[in-house]
């Protein structure tokens, strides 16, 4: 009877101390960032804190070559919240093109994964995305989508790439998974999108031409697809300067003509990035240095009344160019503040942080004092997360 008293309590220690460290993990908040160094490539951790203050935490090396610049809206760094939390980052200097695996609880590289032997992106960048357990990457000069099996220790194994070119033989600017369905933009004004029920990408024959395409010269490149799995929205390229976006029905599991809308206030329009509750759109105006949002009726996918921001601090100064947006927060919301990724074109790249203020039909966007946070080691950021990661 003794030895059972003694083994219970001891027990029932492990069993609380393992809790404590996964209730420790999961309070556990970062931002990161592919930092594209095309010397050694790194992923480096900001601890987010109470108001969305960022910390720099930790810079991990990826054992691969970033490109330092390509697609705006390539994202190359994808996260996903396992029992330790996975980060994926692309390499898009190494040759062949390579994914690499961090583990998000101790801040380590699990390793560093290849694709097809002729899978390559550096040309324009490696885009990435992923289901619940494929992880999708978009290589550029090679004009494919190499699929990859995650695991549970964040390893990643190849699986098959397939062909991706657009109607003019674009390769693949950006692209969003969601349950069986990835939806695809190429940097020549064409859409598409596949089948992915079985982890390996099947073409749903939908390719076309988008209507900002037609209509304004624009080209989707950002892509973002609504909780529901109703609506796929595109943020444009354009030489115009102008700001444009695409929403597309895809219900039935395949893309249906877009409906292109004009969106006042900033230049250009590459990254979009929908507020957790979808209720705002917030769009990267590359070419001014601003951030707009655009009010989604995520019931008939229309666009409303739209807010821009002021230019963000030291926009053509240290920084020339704005990436990836992403919110602050991942649980119902606006999202509170956003991040934007901040191209340094060789100097020491930024994160701005935009405070977010709406009423029923109106918002507001306005860089907060601490802004922007310096990321020194990249010379030319493009793409951030943050974890944990949103859900499919």
């Amino acid at each position: 009877m003794k030895a059972v008293k003694l083994v219970r309590p001891a027990l029932t220690v492990v069993v609380l101390v393992c809790l404590c460290t996964i209730l420790s993990f999961a309070q556990t908040r970062y931002l990161v960032t592919n930092d594209d160094n095309s010397t050694a490539n790194t992923a480096t951790f900001y601890t987010i804190g109470s108001n969305g203050v960022l910390t720099q935490t930790a810079v991990v090396n990826t054992g691969g070559f970033g490109l330092g610049g390509g697609y705006f809206s390539s994202a190359r760094i994808a996260l996903i919240r396992s029992d330790q939390g996975c980060v994926y980052v692309s390499n898009a200097g190494s040759i062949p093109g390579s994914v690499s695996g961090i583990v998000e609880s101790t801040l380590t590289l699990a390793g560093t994964f290849n694709g097809s032997p002729s899978d390559a992106g550096n040309s324009l960048g490696i885009g990435l995305t992923l289901s619940r357990t494929v992880l999708y990457a978009a290589f550029t000069a090679s004009g494919t989508i190499g699929a990859f099996q995650m695991h549970s220790d964040c390893t990643l194994t190849f699986m098959q790439d397939v062909p991706a070119v657009g109607l003019f033989g674009g390769t693949v600017d950006g692209m969003k998974a969601h349950g069986k369905i990835l939806v695809v933009a190429y940097g020549d004004g064409s859409v598409s999108s596949f089948n992915i029920s079985t982890g390996v990408p099947v073409s749903n024959n939908d390719l076309q031409q988008s209507a900002g395409s037609l209509t304004f010269g624009a080209s989707p490149a950002g892509v973002d697809i609504s909780r529901s799995g109703n609506w796929a929205i595109f943020g444009d390229a354009t030489a115009s300067g102008s700001a444009y976006v695409e929403v597309a029905d895809i219900s039935s599991g395949k893309i249906t003509a877009t409906k292109a809308y004009v969106v006042p206030g900033g230049s250009n329009s590459n990254n979009v990035w929908l507020s957790p509750d979808d209720t705002l759109l917030y769009i990267s105006n590359n070419y001014s240095g601003q951030v707009t949002g655009v009010f989604f009726n995520y019931f008939k996918g229309t666009l409303g009344p739209s807010c821009v921001s002021p230019t963000l601090k030291n926009f053509n100064n240290t920084w020339f160019f704005t990436g990836t947006v992403v919110t602050a927060t991942n649980t119902p919301g606006n999202g509170a503040k956003l991040y934007v990724a901040e191209w340094g074109g060789g100097n020491a790249s930024g994160i701005g942080i935009v405070k977010v203020a709406t009423t029923s039909n109106s918002c507001t966007l306005t860089e907060v004092a601490n802004s922007p946070v310096s990321d020194a080691q990249s010379p030319g950021l493009l793409s951030i997360g943050v974890t944990p990661s949103r859900p499919f």
